[in-house]
């Protein structure tokens, strides 16, 4: 099998028997929503368009936003063919032996920009559509179905691919340099190789740090340290102890089921991520990558609002709206979706804690203001005034520094200053900015949300449910505000 594609040993087992559907109202979800799913990572159904997936989350510095063009040859994607039902009525354990079919009012999708029509209304083909992934548990292997080789569909026949940014910049020897920059007494600037090295034109245009919210983002963290005496501190009492992995997965899944979106993303976990998690698209299929080092049980759920709810839904949203395309972007005149995106998504990443400080936007600005004038090593150095832990700051400093080769000179990679930059203007403007309509209306900035409420198409969005309470969001936003003592005054005259 190529290598982006698993067949587990459920799968198989599963495609031995007769398959059998929920008898469920279908006109509020976008794919089947399984009560037998195995976790929130191994049943993904098919039901949005490979080319609105490719643009439907490419938004902000969360691990998965910024696009860049890269010259390559057509990529190539494999489906899973469609699965025929076997003729045999055995069953086993407690399958029931009922038919159940699907609900016949079934939610409109737009047509295939190849020119396709939609499935028709009703049940469809067992098994078309579906990916699993996962570890099969006790099961005897049966014979892999045969995989169809198809092209993945292009958002933009005439355009060059497009490639992450994000990932292009993540050193290859970074484990290779932190071992001799901790063995060098923290002295040593790091070296850093790249896999896809970025072309400088296009690492110039993140290049240029400002100092725009520095006095803000310095007192947000000098506000943290009078509270708890350091961020170590911090960190314990806001965000609690570390989440084992099953109870990262207990606790994803339970989030999934408060928004209806059980089944809808692949979920993986790893220790090998720069942020804390991000939100892809892999082989199609939306991805949400968590890092068990920062899966903290008081953060986690602040983490999901922040993926989940902002980044997905906005993109589930955005793929319905007439400016889903750069060209519709560019027809309407569409101001740049961030710092809107990842402003908002930050305010949610604190929503309803009890302690609400803005400790990582504002780390985030601050150090990326210093790479700019420091090296590597000096820079880990000046955070020590805000964090003591060597990891920590070790993480802080690649963000910041990651793009160069030679990180002894000054340099920055400043895209993760948009999020405290972000923050601070929705919270300017909290008393104006309708955000349910913000949040169904896709991946707009708030600037412009006025004049496309008109041309939006609202059917069928989808508002998280942390959102709905809108006295209780309002309430939340001048929370944040007080905690981190931010005056509309003060927002007034910088913004």
């Amino acid at each position: 099998l190529p290598p982006n594609i698993q067949i587990t040993d459920r799968l198989s087992s599963l495609l031995s028997e007769r398959l059998h559907w929920p008898e469920v109202e279908m006109s509020q979800k976008y794919i089947l929503n399984s009560a037998e799913a195995l976790s929130p990572s191994q049943v993904y159904l098919e039901k949005i368009s490979c080319s609105v997936l490719q643009d439907l989350l490419g938004s902000g510095a969360g691990g998965f936003g910024v696009l860049l063009r890269a010259e390559q040859d057509d990529g190539k994607a494999f489906k899973l063919p469609p699965c025929r039902r076997p003729k045999t009525t055995a069953k086993r354990g407690s399958t029931s032996g009922k038919k159940n079919r699907l609900g016949s009012a079934t939610r409109k999708t737009r047509a295939p920009e190849g020119g396709g029509r939609p499935p028709p209304s009703g049940r469809p083909p067992p098994g078309r559509g579906m990916a699993v992934v996962g570890n099969g548990v006790g099961l005897a292997p049966r014979p892999a179905p045969q995989l169809r080789k198809t092209k993945r569909p292009s958002r933009d026949p005439e355009g060059p691919q497009k490639l992450c940014i994000l990932s292009a910049i993540k050193p290859s020897n970074l484990e290779a340099e932190k071992a001799r920059f901790f063995q060098s007494d923290f002295s040593y600037n790091p070296q850093f190789e790249y896999s896809s090295p970025v072309s400088p034109s296009v690492l110039a245009r993140h290049a240029t740090a400002s100092d725009r919210f520095l006095t803000q983002a310095v007192n947000i963290m000098e506000l943290a340290l009078d509270r708890y005496g350091s961020y170590e501190k911090f960190q314990q009492v806001t965000g609690g102890n570390l989440l084992s992995r099953s109870r990262i997965w207990h606790s994803v899944k339970k989030y999934m089921e408060k928004e209806g979106c059980v089944g809808e993303i692949v979920v993986q976990v790893t220790d090998d991520l720069l942020s804390r998690a991000s939100m892809t698209v892999v082989n199609s299929r939306p991805t949400l990558t968590i890092n068990t080092a920062t899966a903290r049980e008081h953060w986690l759920e602040g983490m999901l609002r922040h993926e989940i709810g902002t980044h997905y839904f906005r993109g589930i949203n955005n793929g319905q709206q007439p400016w889903s395309s750069s060209q519709g972007r560019r027809r309407l005149n569409l101001k740049p979706l961030n710092p809107t995106e990842e402003g908002l998504a930050s305010l949610h990443s604190v929503l309803f804690r009890k302690d609400p400080t803005l400790w990582r936007a504002a780390l985030l600005y601050y150090t990326v203001h210093q790479a700019g004038r420091l090296s590597f090593a000096q820079l880990f150095h000046s955070l020590g005034r805000f964090v003591q832990d060597a990891n920590t700051r070790w993480d802080y400093c690649v963000r910041a520094k990651r793009g160069q080769t030679d990180t002894g000179l000054p340099g920055c990679f400043s895209k993760d200053q948009v999020y405290l930059d972000g923050v601070l203007k929705i919270l300017r403007y909290r008393d104006k900015i309708n955000f349910p309509l913000l949040m169904a209306l896709g991946k707009v900035s708030f600037e412009d949300v006025e004049r496309l409420k008109a041309v939006g198409h609202m059917e069928n969005t989808r508002i998280p449910h942390f959102m709905q309470d809108q006295a209780r969001y309002a309430e939340q936003l001048n929370k944040i505000m007080a905690v981190n003592r931010l005056t509309d005054e003060e927002l007034k005259t910088i913004i």
